[in-house]
């Protein structure tokens, strides 16, 4: 078994750790502009101005059978969309708002379409939940709010109370929680406490503005079982990375601890549809994250944006192609497994995970070497060895390699895989070590 011991968890991270891969969905109003889900902070829109997206908002090309379908082909084994982002809009029909994709020509709750499609696929599913509101009248004008630029902004704040605007978050929240059945994972998203830009009179909002405690009891109490992330400034379940690969398995800050973590990453550079962006990833940077997170003790929450009539973009379906190609023949080197044990020490350009039962190791070739894959500390404990494609021997030798050149390698520890002189043809092919 392995020998990595995390930080305990309030919620149920069995699951989650061994499925490693998820799908997250940033949907909304924003889709329609197509340049950044922040626009309207970005941009200062009026409430009139961002208005006429509610008014024109008809996903009519919506099926989120076919995004589950995707999902599932694409290796993934759970989904986080986002039920209300930062502009308040909600994509559920909340009895709290009138704010809300069924009082759009959508007519429908797209949330619950999405909630009875990625179940129906065997997916786990989970919400992402804005603790920012910039249309409810009660959310104080900090220094990501639209209106921050006003003459009058700091004046417009008197009346507004963000007592009554959490005790919305928390009704919300139960909607949420009770009306669609078991949900996995709940998203927060963010806490800014720290934060000091702007006016003087702006700061941010953290625990306090928020009544985390109340709010993740309320959360804890419906589903016990829940999953969920620490960006309401309270620790929780999981710590997530966001557009940053770390190097080393995540820690707790203030204990040292290992801790139950999940990179959250985007197929471009945006979590919205942006239409006019180029800097997509490329097919090897989307394989090589996957691995690097599950490298090092880690979840990939991989994220698309689609478009405002309801579907992925010829982009996003081709980067879940990349995954779902590489994943048929490859994804045993992810599910039910995690970091290699401390007595395994990858060469340059290789990545090691390992089964967390201990039998199997998994070598990711980065870059593929020229006759011999050189492993050291590995002899005398390599059984058979594969590649994980097609099952297909390689043999090994041990001390030395077996090579009438001068300079071969010798040494005592060393394990020697022959390879063939053709790369396979995956993006990063896998060799399986069965262990002794």
């Amino acid at each position: 078994m392995s020998s990595y011991v995390t930080r305990k968890t309030p919620g149920n991270t069995a699951w989650f750790t061994h499925d490693r891969f998820g799908m997250f969905i940033h949907w909304g109003l924003y889709a329609m502009p197509a340049r950044h889900e922040w626009v309207k902070s970005n941009e200062c829109m009026t409430e009139a101005q961002y208005a006429r997206y509610f008014k024109y908002f008809d996903p009519d090309l919506y099926e989120p059978r076919t995004w589950a379908a995707m999902a599932r082909a694409a290796g993934m084994k759970y989904a986080v969309m986002t039920a209300k982002h930062h502009d308040g809009f909600c994509m559920f029909d909340s009895a709290y708002t009138d704010y809300k994709c069924t009082n759009t020509p959508a007519r429908r709750d797209l949330l619950r379409e999405y909630v009875e499609a990625f179940r129906a696929e065997g997916l786990k599913v989970g919400f992402y939940y804005s603790l920012l509101d910039w249309h409810h009248p009660d959310f104080t004008i900090d220094m990501f709010h639209p209106r921050r630029k006003d003459p009058q902004a700091c004046m417009r704040n008197e009346g507004r109370d963000m007592k009554r605007y959490s005790a919305y978050m928390r009704d919300q929240v139960r909607e949420l929680l009770t009306n669609y059945g078991t949900i996995d994972i709940l998203w927060f998203d963010f806490s800014y406490s720290e934060n000091r830009s702007g006016e003087p009179w702006m700061k941010g909002k953290g625990k306090q503005d928020w009544e985390s405690e109340r709010l993740i009891a309320l959360a804890r109490e419906l589903q016990p079982e829940i999953i969920i992330d620490n960006r309401a400034e309270i620790d929780q379940d999981l710590w997530t990375p966001e557009q940053y690969q770390p190097k080393s398995w995540v820690k707790h800050p203030d204990t040292g601890e290992l801790v139950t973590w999940e990179a959250c990453q985007t197929f471009s550079g945006s979590w919205g549809y942006y239409r006019d962006e180029m800097s997509w990833k490329s097919p090897e940077m989307l394989i090589r994250m996957l691995i690097e997170t599950v490298s090092l003790g880690g979840n990939l929450l991989m994220n698309v944006g689609p478009t405002a009539r309801g579907c992925f973009d010829r982009r996003a379906c081709e980067a879940l192609e990349v995954y779902g190609q590489w994943m048929a023949y490859n994804s045993r080197s992810i599910y039910g497994c995690t970091m290699a044990e401390p007595e395994f020490k990858a060469p340059a350009d290789c990545r090691f995970t390992q089964s967390q039962d201990g039998k199997r190791l998994y070598v990711h070739l980065f870059s593929y070497p020229y006759g011999y894959l050189e492993l050291p500390g590995l002899a005398g404990k390599v059984d058979y060895a594969q590649f994980l494609e097609d099952g297909s021997e390689l043999t090994f030798t041990e001390g030395r390699v077996e090579h009438f050149s001068l300079g071969a390698t010798r040494q005592k520890d060393l394990l020697v895989i022959s390879l063939p002189a053709v790369k396979p043809r995956s993006l990063v092919p896998v060799i399986e070590l069965f262990l002794k």
